[in-house]
């Protein structure tokens, strides 16, 4: 039997220089040649290039990211400095583009004060729920930065006229923000998140880190999905959402302090699940750092973890991609500030990311390196 002999250094399963020399070594020698794969199949190069610094809207994180009719829709968003733009924190407005330079205000800030109608209109937000589902856009849930959760859910097939889905009806997975929301087998799913008893003035709001599953399919009806063990830990924090060969995945994540739980949790395994039910860990600590409100994302049949805020370090700027979940590659010299909750999408054949914590309007596009 003949054996292929090759070394992939760019291959990391976990963070230790060690670990990563055996890793590769164990592979090359171990794998018998195939006459149909005679050479390992090289890992894709990809470019960084910026669309521009400056775009239109005030610079924000948190704000949700939807490719909807050929369009890349940027939704709400959080920036508490900007008293112009955000006087509540948080604003509702909507902004969509064809091509990443040039950008549509399709829906003006209507957020304004306290005297606002939660009826007619969403409330401004940031880490929310976002999916297209149903060829409508939708929002799912939202934050506690207006000392209260926001439960409501609501779609649009324009941006700029959005129907309150569940009118006088509270999603019944409340109280919940820093949610992971995704469409898996035809029903808009949440996983995780936890509540924020510093930031609520709901009476008697308790800590509460979830580990469940709900899904709907029309965004009134909601069923409870309890992961059997094992499964992930508590958690939340995870920007976009990867589904990916037919499963979700959940790509690190954590929790968020509390006046109970006074430090933060940061993770970098791995999970992956075909029904919300079955889980399948396929690394306990993958090549990056544990992180948290970092983005995730499926693009060029590889999955993506970018950016983020990691303990002791703050902001990241590294970016990496696997087809697997275990074997994971960093895409050297990232060219932008370091940042966590971007907006991040899949568009025209390349990855996008807009803006994030580094409060700057920056668009930038990712593409495969021509050979």
């Amino acid at each position: 039997m003949t054996y292929r002999i090759s070394v992939v250094p760019t291959v990391v399963t976990g963070r230790s220089p060690i670990r990563r020399v055996v890793t590769c070594l164990l592979v090359t020698l171990l794998g018998p040649l195939d006459s149909a794969t005679s050479a390992a199949e090289p890992v894709p190069t990809y470019r960084w290039e910026p669309v521009t610094l400056k775009a239109p809207f005030a610079a924000r994180d948190g704000a949700g990211a939807l490719v909807y009719k050929k369009r890349m829709w940027l939704l709400g968003g959080w920036n508490p400095g900007d008293k112009v733009h955000f006087p509540l924190i948080c604003n509702n407005e909507v902004w969509s583009s064809q091509d990443g330079l040039d950008w549509k205000l399709d829906k003006p800030n209507t957020f304004l004060d306290r005297k606002f109608d939660t009826s007619s209109d969403w409330e401004g937000r940031h880490t929310a729920g976002y999916v297209v589902f149903r060829d409508k856009m939708w929002i799912i849930g939202g934050d506690v930065n207006q000392s209260h959760y926001q439960h409501d859910v609501w779609n649009s097939t324009d941006g700029r006229n959005w129907v309150h889905v569940n009118k006088g009806r509270d999603v019944p997975w409340g109280p919940r923000a820093l949610h992971y929301t995704f469409v898996l087998n035809g029903k808009i799913w949440i996983l995780g998140g936890q509540t924020m008893p510093a930031f609520s003035k709901t009476p008697d709001d308790k800590e509460r880190f979830y580990r469940d599953c709900w899904n709907t399919t029309d965004g009134v009806r909601w069923t409870r999905v309890r992961p059997s063990e094992p499964a992930w830990t508590p958690r939340g924090m995870i920007g976009g959402n990867v589904v990916f060969k037919n499963r979700v995945w959940v790509l690190g994540g954590g929790t968020y302090d509390t006046p109970t739980t006074k430090t933060r949790k940061f993770y970098d395994d791995v999970w992956s699940s075909a029904d919300g039910v079955r889980w399948k860990r396929h690394v306990e600590h993958a090549a990056w750092e544990p992180r948290q409100y970092h983005d995730v994302a499926v693009y060029d049949g590889r999955m993506w973890v970018m950016e983020g805020y990691t303990k002791g370090v703050g902001n990241r700027k590294d970016v990496w991609h696997s087809d697997d979940g275990v074997n994971w590659h960093e895409v050297p010299e990232t060219p932008w500030k370091p940042r966590h909750a971007a907006s991040v999408f899949v568009f025209k054949n390349a990855l996008w990311m807009v803006m994030g914590n580094n409060m700057e309007p920056d668009v930038w596009r990712l593409r495969r390196a021509a050979r």
